[in-house]
């Protein structure tokens, strides 16, 4: 990313070295918006979205809106990773904008999700990577988001970039790890295990463990845990022919 605004510049240097910089970008956002949103942080680093971690959720909406996506693989992050621009949706119950998630658009409305913004900022020249960090914003009521809010939300996403940018990072350089919240391992490791257990891509696995996820009605993270404490995949061999999601 490069030119970033002086407000971004100026939030990334306020919590540079702090401990999980994300949360404080999220709750800082939250805060500074003029009207009531929940904020949601998410980190996608492959194509195949089989490394994508939520890494802060900040106010009562983001933690369910955030767990939907990486559930279903849709959403409007994954549309604004795809589309490498802004998803602005003022109400989910408008079928023709969302199109490219119609079950995690019936999914959050039942959890009283009514509007989403997704601002995604995208690293690097190869525009065929979903790769990059999204800010998404989840209000509980339909409507625009007005001008200051979009371009606050947009400082805060920017700030992310840049902290994400200058964090140190572990033994193998791993950028998810860096960020990584703890929450998030589980579906990592229950990927690895199903990728091992069946010769899958990490795509796939990711496939097969959502596919589960959805025909059970239950999250990704609850049964990642039952399958990695169970030391065993505990699921069918998937079709032939499976991709990645």
């Amino acid at each position: 990313m490069t030119g970033a605004r002086p407000e971004a510049m100026a939030l990334a240097a306020r919590y540079t070295g702090h401990a999980q910089p994300g949360e404080h970008i999220g709750a800082a956002c939250r805060t500074a918006l003029h009207q009531a949103y929940s904020v949601g942080l998410t980190l996608a680093i492959d194509a195949a979205l089989a490394q994508r971690v939520s890494l802060c959720a900040a106010g009562p909406l983001a933690p369910k809106g955030e767990e939907l996506q990486i559930s279903l693989g849709e959403g409007p992050c994954v549309q604004a990773l795809n589309q490498r621009a802004d998803v602005l949706v003022a109400d989910l119950d408008d079928p023709a904008t969302t199109e490219h998630w119609p079950v995690y658009a019936q999914r959050a409305r039942s959890h009283q999700i009514r509007a989403a913004f997704a601002l995604p900022i995208l690293n690097g020249s190869d525009q065929s990577r979903q790769a990059g960090l999204v800010l998404t914003l989840y209000r509980h009521r339909p409507g625009r988001i007005s001008d200051a809010d979009l371009q606050t939300a947009q400082d805060h996403a920017e700030a992310a970039d840049l902290l994400l940018l200058a964090a140190p990072l572990p033994a193998g350089g791993d950028l998810v790890h860096a960020w990584l919240l703890p929450l998030n391992a589980v579906v990592h490791q229950a990927i690895g295990m199903i990728s091992y257990r069946y010769s899958l891509t990490g795509g796939q696995a990711l496939a097969v463990l959502r596919a589960r996820a959805y025909t059970q009605e239950t999250a990704l993270t609850p049964l990642a845990q039952a399958i990695v404490d169970d030391h065993s995949t505990g699921l069918a061999p998937p079709p032939s022919g499976t991709t990645d999601r």
